[in-house]
């Protein structure tokens, strides 16, 4: 009985963590899922060769928010990467996309931060934590944490 109310305790902490994801652009990833008024949930750095802009997907309620980021390096015919960022195979519950913070490391690359939030039963505005990304356009790698 202990065994098994470890566990579960075990279990029920496993599912507090937030999983971020990152994956290519597709064809559920359309246009018009990006956030209204666009001029406030879209933004360019590095002289414009990265844009990222808040996606509204609307369904699920729990996890409609994504955040699409397009930046280097391109391929063959010029075209930059497309990635989608994601959380728990969803959205996120909330993203702060105008309070977000941009920052530069020579080491990893552009840096944003955002104000996120997880949907949570016992919390019905949502379970607080930040959202940092990291975009490096030598690479291309476009790399997650979850602060919490």
């Amino acid at each position: 009985m202990i065994r098994l109310a470890a566990a579960l305790m075990l279990l029920s902490g496993a599912a507090q963590a937030q999983q971020v994801e990152v994956t290519p652009c597709g064809d559920a990833d359309r246009v018009d899922t990006i956030a209204e008024p666009w001029d406030q949930n879209t933004a360019t750095y590095a002289n414009g060769d990265v844009r990222v802009a808040l996606l509204d997907m609307v369904e699920p309620a729990g996890g409609a928010w994504k955040l699409a980021v397009i930046s280097p390096p391109r391929d063959e015919l010029g075209l930059r990467q497309c990635r989608v960022i994601g959380a728990d195979g969803i959205g996120f519950y909330g993203l702060d996309f105008a309070s977000r913070r941009a920052d530069y490391d020579r080491q990893r690359g552009l840096v944003l931060t955002f104000p996120a939030t997880r949907y949570a039963d016992a919390a019905p505005e949502g379970e607080p934590y930040r959202l940092v990304v990291t975009i490096n356009q030598q690479t291309g790698e476009i790399a997650t944490e979850v602060q919490e």
